[in-house]
């Protein structure tokens, strides 16, 4: 069966429509009216291994803020549904990720609880036309909606191209790891006996 949801979310401020399948080849089809958001998207699905639609009109005259936090929001609710009970993953995930001179470590555990930590500082105030404060936002929005503990880290690096895309990357290799299944696992991978 198909570990992949679909969820749709609109308000005054954003209409977003998010696919993803947890099981799929890293494919991406991908319109947030924000090119370097949208190539941070790409990378995130396909180093994750994920097939990632997402269809955003957000009120961008504004600012990205909205398009942003609320595709993060869209996006952890789909991860949830798309995990449905958890059977059978190995539920934690990480990742030590290089990118020329940027090291970025994320970690990540799908155990039901919410919690994020973040450290990260960047040059610039954007990057390609995305502001560099709303990576955080974003990665906040996906872990409480995802109800995932994240943690993410840019422990060095200089250019703010880098530090974003490791992070997105890292975050994608961790999440790849925490959702894969092991048949060896019966039920939720858990003392407590559920997640």
């Amino acid at each position: 069966m198909a570990r992949q949801a679909t969820v749709t979310r609109e308000t005054r401020e954003t209409r977003i429509t998010v696919t993803i399948n947890l099981d799929g080849t890293g494919k991406a089809d991908l319109n947030t009216g924000i090119g370097f958001f949208d190539h941070m998207l790409d990378g995130f699905a396909r180093h994750g291994l994920f097939d990632l639609t997402v269809r955003c009109e957000g009120d961008l005259q504004v600012d990205c803020h909205h398009t942003i936090e609320d595709t993060g929001i869209t996006l952890g609710t789909a991860i949830a549904r798309a995990l449905g009970d958890k059977a059978g993953i190995l539920r934690y995930g990480s990742c030590l990720l290089p990118m020329d001179e940027t090291l970025a470590l994320c970690a990540v555990d799908l155990g039901g609880r919410p919690y994020f930590v973040y450290d990260a500082a960047f040059a610039a105030p954007a990057c390609g036309g995305m502001d560099t404060q709303m990576a955080r936002e974003f990665f906040y929005a996906v872990s409480y909606s995802a109800a995932m503990n994240l943690h993410l880290k840019v422990l060095y690096g200089e250019n703010d191209h880098h530090k974003l895309e490791a992070l997105f990357k890292a975050f994608a290799k961790a999440l790849s790891a925490a959702v894969r299944q092991d048949p060896r696992i019966e039920g939720v991978l858990s003392t407590k006996g559920s997640l």
